[in-house]
Parts: C-alpha cells; structure tokens; sequence
C-alpha cells in the first residue's frame, strides 16, 4: 500500500511570497490547505487574489476566516487614518505597515487548523529580507513561535506537532519570482499593493519592491502598471 501524502497548512495572503511558499509545499509532496485571513485590512482585495491562487494550484481546501485586527488598528493596513507609506524602505526602521500581533495570531490559528487535520508543517511565506523592520517576519521569532508550538499542543507534546516552515525568509525579492516562475505560480493573479484601490497603486512600498523584482527577473509586463487586471 503507498504511503499516504503528509498533510501541509498554508497561511496563504493572495501576494507572491504565500502562494510561492505554498507551490513550494506542492512541490515537495505535501498536499496542501490554504488558511487565509479577513483581518479588516484596507486591501481585502488580496482575499480574491487567496481564492484565485487557491483555485489556480488546486489546494486540497481553502478556509477564509475572519479575525478583525481593525478593531484597535495601530497599523495603515488597518487604520485608514494611516497614510499607507510610499517613501522606500527605511533600514532599522519598523513600517507603519507593521500590524500589530498579526502573524502571532495568524500562525497560532494555523497551527491549530494543523493540528485538526493532523497536518505536519505549517507553510508561511514571510520574509526577512525585503521587510527587515518587522519583527515577526525573522527567524529569531519563528524559532521561538516553535518552541512555543511544540509545547502548546497535544500533538506537539506527543512529538509530532506541525513545523514551521519559512522557505523565503532570506530570500531576495527577485529570487521569489524566479521560483514563482519555475514553479508556474500565477503571478497576475496574486495581489500585493497595500494601498486598497481595484487596481495595484504601483508607489506604496509592496508595489516597489514587487515591481523592481518582477522588471529584474525579466518580466515588465507583469509589474503593476502593466496590467488590467493585477
């Protein structure tokens, strides 16, 4: 008899990184569910974008839950009086894009979600390297969250808790496309731009590193004034 397919949960946002990430888990054999977040965030456009990268990879399912982190805001994703930022990237300097307590709380519902499913990793698509400001996007606190993981859970304490797993942590922005592309991810239909609009602004800071990424990789026609549908 085969040995059954290991089970993964993919946090899934609808931008490039998760859906890269989650055809990465693909790749490796994983049958893959996607955990996607209404959050109250400005860009809920990026929602469809989780729906469509789930349709187009066909995951084994695709759950869209509401945790509404807009309620106390302190983020411009979630506070509209916030102008989202469009001057670049500051080194050291943590983005007013920073929503606070987000990925604590997203990665803790997913390993929940791993756990009922008796899922072995837990996919995320966060990266260290083009947003160094935010905290919870480095290894120092995924290694931590794993820590706090194995110990939180039934199946953790048993020793078969799901794993963290961050593929693009340290990846460059430019190295995520290219994997995209070999991968055949559908990179029109995932959404990046911050500013909430039906179409990608192409000036807040997601769109610029997107953009310079996708135009470095040898793809213009994909970047966000290029398109008609982003």
């Amino acid at each position: 008899m085969p040995t059954p397919q290991p089970t993964a949960i993919a946090l899934l946002s609808g931008g490039l990184d998760s859906a890269t990430a989650a055809a990465l888990a693909q790749a490796a054999g994983y049958v893959v569910i996607g955990l996607s977040f209404d959050y109250g965030q400005r860009h809920r456009r990026e929602l469809q974008a989780a729906a469509d990268v789930a349709s187009a990879l066909q995951l084994a399912e695709h759950h869209t839950i509401a945790v509404n982190l807009a309620s106390w805001g302190g983020s411009a994703l979630t506070d509209q009086t916030i102008a989202v930022p469009t001057g670049g990237v500051q080194s050291g300097v943590i983005p007013s894009t920073y929503v606070p307590g987000r990925n604590t709380v997203f990665i803790a519902l997913g390993l929940s979600l791993a756990e009922a499913r008796g899922a072995t990793k837990l996919v995320l698509g966060v990266n260290a390297v083009d947003y160094s400001g935010y905290p919870d996007c480095r290894p120092d606190y995924l290694s931590a969250f794993q820590t706090l993981a194995d110990l939180a859970s039934k199946s953790g304490r048993e020793g078969h808790g799901a794993q963290l797993w961050a593929p693009l942590v340290l990846w460059s922005k430019t190295e995520i496309v290219r994997e995209a592309l070999r991968l055949k991810v559908p990179i029109n239909t995932t959404w990046s731009c911050y500013s909430g609009g039906d179409r990608a602004c192409g000036i807040c800071d997601s769109c610029r590193i997107r953009d310079a990424a996708l135009i470095e990789a040898g793809h213009p026609e994909l970047a966000s004034g290029a398109l008609s549908s982003h």
